[in-house]
């Protein structure tokens, strides 16, 4: 929804340059106050830097790039194969355990994704197969960074830190690619108060603070888990939308939703049936 004000107004790569160097501020601005100084994590800020390159920079890039030959509601739902990677790669990498609930949770709130997608915007998958890998290949690289971004907070890297930096190598991916655009697009309109408090709030809390706390809670419940709940965001994004926009809200939406929290709900358990139905299934 805060997109939606602020690309009306800037062009997509120049929004994301700004939104990137306004997080950078945010989280080294914390980082000043909570510690009383800015200092290199040793050994790791080079690394983070690059991490941040793939997780924010090429993420951002391939991403605007697929969205220019492909429809929202197809990249959405490309996009939503992240949680889904991210399980399965971390399974395969021995970083986090794929239970059959894990795996099984995962692929049903993908199944809701596509409900809820497929009622918003419609789905035409592979009317342009180079907007659709560009897109696969967003939902790679936020794989990728939240793998390897598990294994510095494993490394007790703080949380704060290891946004911060990874931003910073996104950011500064970013920015030639933003300036480029804004010298190159038409003359934006006037510059509403709605349009800078989008850019200002998608930069401080969505780009900054909000990755902060994926970060702490990746490193407290695992990476499976945390990304998994990110299923709820083009439901989320319905819903706001209703309220603030006055976009209507259709039974396939609701179900979508509803199925949606059921894929998360699952990938919270220890097994795929109650205890005792398992016992009598051992037993039959």
């Amino acid at each position: 929804m805060v997109v939606k004000v602020a690309i009306g107004v800037f062009g997509p790569l120049t929004f994301t340059s700004l939104r990137y160097l306004i997080a950078v501020a945010t989280l080294f601005l914390i980082i000043r106050l909570r510690t009383g100084t800015i200092r290199r994590p040793e050994g790791t800020w080079v690394q983070l830097m690059l991490l941040g390159v793939v997780g924010f920079g090429m993420y951002q890039l391939v991403w605007s790039l697929g969205l220019t030959r492909i429809p929202a509601g197809d990249s959405a739902l490309i996009v939503a194969v992240s949680p889904v990677l991210v399980a399965l790669f971390a399974g395969v990498l021995g970083m986090d355990r794929l239970t059959p609930p894990r795996l099984a949770g995962a692929l049903v709130a993908f199944s809701g994704v596509a409900v809820v997608v497929a009622s918003t915007s419609g789905l035409t998958l592979g009317a342009s197969l180079v907007g659709d890998l560009l897109t696969l290949a967003a939902a790679v690289c936020w794989a990728i960074y939240t793998l390897l971004g598990t294994r510095f907070l494993r490394r007790g890297v703080d949380p704060l830190q290891a946004t911060a930096w990874s931003v910073l190598g996104g950011a500064l991916f970013l920015l030639p690619f933003g300036v480029f655009e804004a010298f190159n697009a038409p003359a934006p309109p006037v510059i509403g108060i709605a349009a800078v408090v989008a850019v200002l709030y998608s930069g401080a809390m969505a780009a900054g603070i909000a990755n902060v706390l994926i970060f702490r809670a990746i490193r407290v419940v695992g990476p499976t888990r945390v990304t998994a709940s990110q299923f709820l965001v083009p439901f989320g994004a319905v819903i706001l939308g209703s309220l603030f926009l006055s976009e209507p809200i259709g039974p396939a939406q609701l179900v979508g939703g509803a199925i949606i929290v059921l894929g998360i709900w699952l990938t919270r358990r220890r097994a795929l049936l109650p205890g005792r139905v398992r016992v009598r299934v051992r037993g039959a």
